[in-house]
């Protein structure tokens, strides 16, 4: 019966070893992929904001098309802090390069979207600064395999991400 039972455990012990921890190895590389993937395409989002002046809505699709093809779902947050055109009101001083005299105004997510749906293009000014954040919102494959043997959960992990921030460097221009 001892015999029996050391046999079976070893064949479990066996089987772990050849099936599930090189399943759980690959998942995580494709995690790792499309975490490069997803970072790549922030980046690249966010300097072409950064260098051109303006968001448009030919480019944010573009953008999220290149998140959607690494087979995950996001959740996109953008948020753009515009320089204050009047920062000198409250000082005696009316120079705007002075250290503690700027001030911004926060455009987030959902009034970024709602520009871009009506005009389709949001155009910024030099200095403003550009947040991107893309998390996704399905279980890939490895975290599934990580929450069933680590017995990890929460609906507040994501696996993919990206985030990238810049200055904007040049002023867009008016003309479409």
């Amino acid at each position: 019966m001892g015999d029996s039972l050391i046999t079976v455990v070893a064949i479990f012990l066996a089987a772990i070893l050849m099936f599930i921890f090189p399943l759980m190895s690959l998942a995580e590389r494709t995690d790792d992929i499309s975490n490069l993937a997803v970072q790549t395409a922030t980046t690249e989002f966010v300097d072409k904001v950064r260098t051109t002046g303006k968001m448009t809505i030919e480019d944010y699709d573009a953008y999220l098309s290149d998140l959607t093809s690494t087979g995950n779902s996001f959740d996109v947050e953008i948020l753009i802090q515009q320089l204050d055109e009047n920062p000198g009101v409250k000082t005696t001083q009316a120079e705007a390069t002075k250290i503690g005299e700027n001030l911004y105004y926060n455009i987030y997510t959902t009034q970024v979207l709602e520009q871009l749906d009506k005009t389709g293009r949001i155009t910024l000014k030099e200095g403003d600064l550009v947040t991107v954040t893309a998390k996704n919102t399905n279980q890939t494959i490895s975290q599934m395999l990580r929450n069933f043997f680590y017995m990890i959960s929460g609906n507040d992990s994501y696996q993919v991400a990206g985030q990238h921030t810049g200055v904007v460097s040049v002023n867009g221009s008016t003309s479409r």
